[in-house]
């Protein structure tokens, strides 16, 4: 576009030299004192100061272009804060909420299946004491992945709060979801040396008509602490018939 630019300007500059000089040789000098040469010149000015007020508007014109990029780039980092779990990169509780939300919507008028499973790490506790947090977010990390690869892409895969977290299965039954969860079973994370196996407890509801999005999460909450509840209760000591 520059080039263009003085291109053009060269282009008129050297035509209007050219034609003062024809006309200055062929046309008598007027008795006004402003001769054709003078007019010629003041052309060549106006053009001049055109062409600096294009480059001025251009100049402009790119900053606004600038700032209008970095507005972009600000509003796509608000909008991924707003959707998304910072640290493993799952869709937040807000934004699952709300899918959530049109999901019961959707399945209520076509009559379609859907599981909510909430799945909370067990002992996690003990791993961000015994090994650090960096510990604890690493393990965190790996089970999202985990997630997101033992899942279709149509369902959706949520860090709940904390340690806890949410899988939203569409046109999905329940005896369909153990081959979900035994995806899911061999986890293991490499800790300070040791390989340190992942497990996790998990509370699920599906989807009947009528039910909305506070009887299905609070039923699969109430199902996860019952499960875990029950993995951390003693085993008791098998009696032998007499």
């Amino acid at each position: 576009m520059w080039g263009n630019v003085a291109i053009i300007i060269l282009s008129l500059t050297a035509l209007v030299v050219a034609l003062s000089a024809s006309l200055h040789l062929r046309a008598p000098k007027p008795s006004y004192g402003w001769d054709l040469n003078s007019s010629v010149w003041g052309l060549v000015a106006l053009v001049v100061i055109f062409t600096l007020h294009m480059i001025y508007q251009q100049v402009r014109l790119q900053k606004v272009q600038g700032e209008m990029a970095e507005q972009q780039i600000e509003a796509e980092v608000f909008r991924r804060l707003a959707l998304f779990d910072p640290l493993t990169g799952l869709y937040n509780r807000r934004f699952a909420e709300q899918r959530l939300k049109a999901e019961i919507a959707r399945s209520e008028r076509q009559g379609l299946s859907m599981i909510v499973a909430l799945l909370d790490l067990n002992d996690f506790k003990k791993i961000n004491d015994g090994y650090g947090h960096q510990a604890g977010d690493l393990v965190l990390k790996e089970f999202a992945k985990c997630l997101i690869s033992s899942t279709r892409g149509s369902d959706l895969a949520v860090r709940w709060g904390g340690d806890e977290f949410m899988l939203l299965l569409l046109d999905c039954k329940m005896e369909q979801l153990s081959v979900v969860l035994n995806r899911l079973r061999d986890l293991t994370v490499e800790l300070g040396g040791k390989t340190l196996p992942v497990s996790f407890s998990i509370g699920c509801r599906a989807y009947e008509p009528g039910y909305g999005i506070e009887e299905m999460i609070e039923e699969a909450d109430r199902n996860l602490y019952s499960h875990k509840a029950a993995s951390k209760a003693p085993k008791q000591p098998q009696t032998v018939p007499a």
